[in-house]
């Protein structure tokens, strides 16, 4: 799968509000889909909460593990932190450079001048 193909997979999974909340909730430390199910009992059916964790799972974003009957959802920040590296990564090189040179410069001129 191309880097394009797993991008399109990742901001699809991204772009659904309930998606998130599923990846906030997991950044609290994995859960059972029965607890994940629970926590949008009153918004959505297990059916469609099972559809939003295959998304999330298909764009990397949740590791599956089964134990018996029990389905563990781990969160994988890992293709979000790929994007940031990529896109965010230059911009913070720039801006730690520019702290550095003005740190620097602070250092080096003389008191009063």
């Amino acid at each position: 799968m191309s880097r394009t193909d797993k991008d399109t997979l990742l901001f699809k999974a991204l772009a659904d509000g309930r998606r998130r909340e599923i990846l906030d909730l997991l950044r609290g430390g994995p859960q059972t889909t029965g607890d994940l199910c629970d926590h949008f009992k009153r918004r959505l059916d297990r059916c469609t909460v099972m559809q939003h964790l295959g998304v999330l799972e298909k764009a990397g974003l949740i590791i599956v593990k089964k134990e018996g009957r029990t389905r563990w959802n781990y969160l994988d920040a890992v293709p979000i932190k790929t994007v940031y590296d990529r896109w965010m990564g230059p911009l913070t090189h720039h801006a730690t450079g520019m702290l550095t040179r003005l740190k620097s410069d602070l250092e080096t001129t003389e008191p009063g001048t």
